[in-house]
């Protein structure tokens, strides 16, 4: 257990540059704190001890602003960032070294009993209010843009952005870090290729032209003078 406590300590460390001090991780970090009090509540839920866990993951939602469902699995080494409107479902599964930014939503898509939550792979970087919803699959290493919805499994190893979600990197390898300032526009670079292609039909528009003498000039005189 001990050993546990002190894995999500540094675990703080390791993914926020911002983390000085054992005293301010301790007391200043509600990721942290939701974590652990999950972790008492999955005990429970485990236990069939069904109202007590979900009463004090209640209470966990009241004191961090993160509401995860007892009976959702979590792995080693996960770590909300500041962390307000997170919501975990209950049959989601995350799995070790998972990085979590605030607003993230785990949600189901069906009113049927059984597995309707996300699974999330180890080494998987959800940004800031990413949405991902139903049984699916995100594999591992994965990246998730801010502000993306998921609705499809998503592969190892690849960068996903947009609504819905669409892969726009495959890495087939690990990330560690999400630069969200960096990540690609899909509908930017759509609406540039739609330019580009405008600009090739204009020249050869204007090619066309001028091999049959004629030009939009002369078009518009002769309309004129109908």
């Amino acid at each position: 257990m001990f050993k546990t406590l002190r894995e999500d300590i540094h675990t703080v460390f390791d993914k926020d540059p911002a983390a000085r001090g054992l005293l301010e991780v301790l007391c200043c970090y509600p990721g942290l704190h939701a974590l652990w009090l999950h972790r008492i509540a999955h005990f429970l839920w485990r236990g069939k001890l069904y109202f007590p866990a979900r009463l004090l993951s209640h209470v966990n939602r009241f004191l961090t602003s993160i509401e995860i469902h007892p009976g959702a699995k979590i792995g080693r080494r996960f770590f909300i960032d500041h962390g307000a409107g997170v919501v975990i479902g209950e049959t989601s599964e995350i799995g070790d070294d998972v990085l979590m930014y605030q607003g993230v939503v785990l949600g189901g898509t069906t009113l049927k009993k059984g597995k309707r939550h996300p699974t999330i792979g180890n080494n998987v970087i959800i940004g800031t209010g990413a949405v991902a919803l139903g049984d699916i699959t995100i594999g591992e290493g994965a990246r998730i843009g801010s502000g993306s919805v998921v609705v499809k499994s998503v592969p190892r190893g690849t960068t996903v952005v947009g609504i819905p979600g669409r892969v726009v990197e495959d890495r087939h390898k690990p990330v560690l870090d999400l630069e969200h300032g960096k990540l690609p526009d899909p509908v930017a670079e759509a609406i540039r290729h739609v330019l580009q292609e405008q600009d090739k039909l204009e020249e050869r528009l204007k090619k066309l032209e001028e091999a049959s003498g004629t030009s939009p000039a002369d078009k518009k005189e002769s309309q004129t003078g109908e």
